[in-house]
């Protein structure tokens, strides 16, 4: 398995109609978010251990809330807010 990104529920859901370019700044800073997980949980689905709590990253326009749940390697991002 490889750790990836996705919005959860949908991203219809998550980004409503924010703009193109913070879209981008969002999915930008989730690719990076998933080479930081690859890195420290280098095998993620023999992890033991309880999942980070939920977290806020900043992006240029807002910011948005994601999980991390290791087992899965997988970054789900659940809210966005666009200022």
């Amino acid at each position: 398995m490889t750790w990836s990104w996705e919005y959860l529920p949908s991203e219809e859901y998550v980004i409503g109609e924010a703009p193109p370019a913070f879209v981008a700044e969002v999915e930008k800073k989730a690719d990076e978010l998933v080479r930081a997980a690859e890195a420290l949980y280098l095998d993620g689905t023999s992890y033991r251990g309880e999942n980070p709590r939920s977290r806020t990253a900043h992006v240029s326009g807002g910011m948005f809330e994601f999980l991390t749940i290791v087992r899965h390697e997988q970054i789900y991002i659940v809210q966005v807010t666009y200022f």
